[in-house]
């Protein structure tokens, strides 16, 4: 499985970016999958997660109300949409599948290629 993000950049605060997320070895319909964010000297964080087989999303408090996750089904992508971007949401942003448990969304593979939002105040 290879996991691929991108979409990243420089944004003002205020700004919109759109990620999106290739998918290889894997279908994104038959998965559950979640965007996780990484600021620097930071844990890697939840952000949004999106359940197979149905169109349920789940946010992170931080992110509610300005990012949405959807899933393009056809073209085996997910993409994150952020809007009123701030300075606090600078971090490498990475895909992967996720599974829910106890609470949690927990990835199903190795890490691929996250990409970089740097919000500037």
């Amino acid at each position: 499985v290879q996991l691929q993000a991108s979409g990243g950049g420089l944004v003002q605060a205020g700004g919109s970016l759109r990620l999106s997320c290739s998918a290889s070895g894997l279908t994104v319909s038959s998965h559950g999958m979640g965007w996780f964010r990484q600021a620097p000297g930071k844990e890697r964080e939840f952000v949004a997660a999106m359940r197979k087989g149905t169109v349920s999303t789940y946010y992170a408090d931080s992110v509610k109300g300005r990012f949405t996750i959807s899933r393009d089904n056809a073209n085996n992508r997910v993409y994150l949409q952020m809007n009123a971007l701030r300075p606090e949401d600078t971090a490498v942003y990475s895909c992967n599948a996720v599974r829910a448990a106890g609470g949690s969304y927990w990835v199903m593979y190795a890490w691929g290629k996250g990409t970089q939002v740097t919000v500037s105040s």
